[in-house]
């Protein structure tokens, strides 16, 4: 269906065999697991970087909420990365004193369920180094009214860029632009008009601009054309490198940027499977999941056909509001959401979130509100940028996230007639998606957040087998009560980290249907998740030869 945003483009085994399960609070002693714990439902991926890479602090952000670790590879070395996947593994989480302390692989078991997604760097334009730039820092002034003209042709980078004659390293520059086009640098700091377009060229036709503000422009500044239409590769070599690389890794997300239609999201997950079968993984391993970036007003256009490919979306806001008019990035950001919400997908919104604290202790009510309305609109997860990556306060940024997202969660609780007029599990997906409309596995999960909202239930307990949707599907009804999956795979348990409310723990499995039930609320009980009296709903899939056969039990805790 047509959304607002296309009007400029044409917002909370027996007990011993279950592993640990991730914290959404500061870390405690086993002995403190017995009182009530209320985790939050929305999740918060964060940058790691300089500031953050190394155990000390990597383990205070995982004690204070941190559920996914964001890789950028526009920037981290391989030695960084190494170093960074390693130093999460060796963070205990929450329950991690519960964790068996065995060996698999020659490497130490994970000792909490966190989640990696690399995001790669994209396809980019930049412009060429500066002509005379020896250092890298120089810059070259541009003057309001005077005439630049982009070059595309080798020789010109050679050269170096100068006042008049500015290199530009996309080669079909002349067809996608078109006079009165903007052109932007450096993230819209200069603004050029296009005037004349030597379209009829084959190869490296020119363009002459007009320079719209003065400002002074680096070397290899990055480029932005809002609203056109790029032949740009869904992957550059690099990020084929980077994919790759972090498949040895283990990494469960791939986070594609400047993903500007289907097309993009095909070839990046036909080249997964092609590097699965190259590093000779099991053909019924979990590949990484693709989350596409939707950063540009091509990615807006295509967006209903991006979202059907995809696993998630990202609404990154930074590249995003230079692409389109500022204003009407929350118009896209609320329809992105809803739009994903619609078909149970998850959504992270990004960028500038906390930005101030890069820099101080405290954020500003602006970014406050920003959070908090994210929480509202229905996003899966928030994200944190330069804050954690190399700001001064990262795990303090991460704690305030969680309060924020707690308290805006408890308010929609409360008052859901001021959020939107929903009210829990009220958010029907299957009206919006056909590939749910007859599902059995949909109707299931609609039931147990059905009666879960009506039984005030503490938790809803899902036991899931090797690659089940269940715990997607209940978070796509948006419960206001956690969603404990026990998953008999470490990978699919990282992947459904980032679905709203799902709280995964690695179950080895080996149990009967209904002793495993029955591990899993003893061990929900140790965890601070349910106490005695407290109702909890129970869903598994039975296979017993009798194909989507599921069961829903609500049970009230025992002394």
């Amino acid at each position: 269906s047509a959304v607002g945003w296309r009007s400029f483009a044409a917002s909370s085994g027996s007990p011993s065999s279950l592993a640990s399960l991730a914290d959404s609070s500061q870390f405690h002693s086993s002995e403190s697991f017995q009182s009530k714990w209320s985790p939050q439902l929305t999740k918060i991926v964060g940058t790691i970087g300089p500031t953050s890479e190394q155990l000390p602090v990597l383990q205070k952000l995982v004690h204070s909420g941190l559920r996914v670790m964001r890789l950028n590879f526009s920037h981290a070395t391989v030695e960084e990365v190494e170093l960074r996947v390693k130093n999460l593994r060796l963070c205990q989480g929450r329950h991690g004193a519960f964790m068996p302390q065995q060996e698999d692989a020659g490497a130490p078991v994970d000792q909490n369920v966190r989640a990696i997604l690399l995001d790669t760097r994209g396809p980019e334009i930049r412009s060429g180094k500066l002509q005379g730039d020896h250092s890298g820092h120089e810059t070259l002034q541009l003057q309001e009214g005077e005439t630049i003209t982009l070059r595309t042709e080798q020789r010109f980078a050679d050269e170096g860029s100068t006042a008049t004659d500015l290199y530009i390293n996309y080669p079909s520059l002349h067809k996608s632009v078109v006079p009165g086009m903007k052109v932007l640098l450096d993230d819209g700091a200069i603004v050029l008009t296009a005037q004349t377009v030597e379209s009829e060229k084959e190869f490296h036709g020119s363009v002459v601009c007009t320079i719209d503000n003065s400002g002074d422009l680096r070397s290899r500044a990055g480029v932005n054309l809002p609203g056109a239409e790029t032949d740009l590769p869904a992957m550059s070599d690099k990020d084929k490198v980077d994919i790759k690389y972090g498949m040895t890794k283990d990494v469960d997300f791939i986070a594609a940027s400047f993903i500007q239609n289907a097309a993009g999201v095909h070839e990046i997950r036909r080249y997964v499977k092609e590097c699965a079968t190259d590093l000779g993984w099991d053909p019924k391993a979990p590949l990484p999941l693709i989350i596409s970036k939707i950063e540009s007003v091509s990615g807006l256009s295509h967006f209903d056909d991006i979202l059907e490919a995809s696993d998630g979306i990202m609404v990154a806001r930074g590249d995003l509001g230079v692409e389109m008019p500022i204003q009407q990035v929350a118009n896209a950001q609320k329809e992105m959401v809803a739009a994903c919400n619609a078909v149970g997908k998850p959504v992270i919104v990004a960028t500038q979130m906390l930005e101030s604290m890069a820099k101080n202790p405290r954020p500003t009510r602006a970014e406050v509100a920003d959070v908090t309305n994210a929480v509202y609109d229905g996003a899966d997860a928030v994200m944190l940028s330069g804050e954690t990556a190399k700001g001064k306060y990262p795990v303090e940024a991460v704690r305030m996230m969680n309060e924020i997202i707690l308290s805006a969660e408890r308010f929609a609780k409360a008052r859901p007639d001021l959020v939107g007029g929903q009210s829990p599990g009220s958010k029907v997906f299957t009206e919006n998606s056909k590939k749910h409309a007859r599902c059995v596995s949909a109707g299931i999960a609609k039931a147990a957040v059905t009666v879960a909202t009506e039984r005030d239930a503490r938790a809803i307990i899902v036991l899931t087998g090797q690659n089940d949707d269940l715990p997607r599907l209940v978070s796509a009804y948006r419960p206001s009560c956690p969603i404990i999956t026990f998953c008999e795979s470490a990978k699919v348990a990282r992947q459904l980290i980032l679905h709203k409310g799902v709280h995964p723990v690695v179950d080895q499995g080996g149990l009967s249907h209904d002793k495993r039930a029955a591990a899993a609320i003893q061990r929900a009980v140790k965890m601070g998740f349910i106490h005695s009296g407290e109702d909890v709903i129970v869903l598994s899939k039975e296979d017993d030869g009798i194909p989507s056969f599921y069961t829903m039990k609500v049970a009230t805790v025992q002394p």
